[in-house]
């Protein structure tokens, strides 16, 4: 198994729209076909769908498993992990656009992606990635402090009076 360093598939998930047909910077799997992505968002994202450009080749990646919110995913682990979305990846050149189950990816801080074989069913140890994207909605997260008083039993005397109201009945008319 490949263990990759720290940032070595930003080349392709930040590679502009114009450059997604560009061939110069791709993602490669070191010793088999297995690639694995950790992707933190600085936001909270709602995602709609997964854009990849691969090849038409026996080394585009054919099984994708996708992690929503770990920080604790390895190989071992994302061989063994139920997976918040598997999808099967397609043979081409094109860039494809694969919709993601909207329900499961609401609030989604990061996103660990497990390319677990490819097309060549184990004939061909290299897995490669031309271009990696994501379609979706985009809040910054809010870590401000917010003060909050809670009054368990109000005392009237901590209250202003409002002018008119000192001698009013305090019950609620039809009780």
């Amino acid at each position: 198994m490949a263990f990759y360093t720290a940032g070595s598939g930003r080349a392709i998930v930040a590679k502009p729209w114009t450059e997604r047909l560009s061939s110069t910077t791709t993602l490669e799997s070191d010793v088999d076909e297995q690639l694995l992505l950790h992707i933190p968002f600085t936001g909270s994202c709602k995602l709609y769908s997964i854009l990849i450009r691969t090849s038409d080749t026996p080394s585009a990646p054919l099984t994708l498993k996708l992690f929503r919110n770990r920080d604790d995913v390895d190989f071992s682990t994302a061989a063994d992990l139920a997976p918040t979305q598997q999808l099967s990846l397609p043979r081409s050149n094109e860039v494809a656009e694969i919709a993601l189950n909207r329900a499961q990816w609401n609030g989604t801080t990061s996103v660990d992606l497990f390319f677990e074989d490819n097309h060549s069913r184990g004939d061909e140890d290299v897995t490669r990635i031309g271009y990696l994207g994501f379609k979706g909605e985009f809040a910054p997260l809010n870590r401000e402090a917010v003060q909050v008083v809670y009054e368990a039993a109000p005392n009237p005397a901590d209250h202003k009076v409002i002018q008119g109201l000192q001698n009013v009945n305090h019950s609620m008319p039809g009780r």
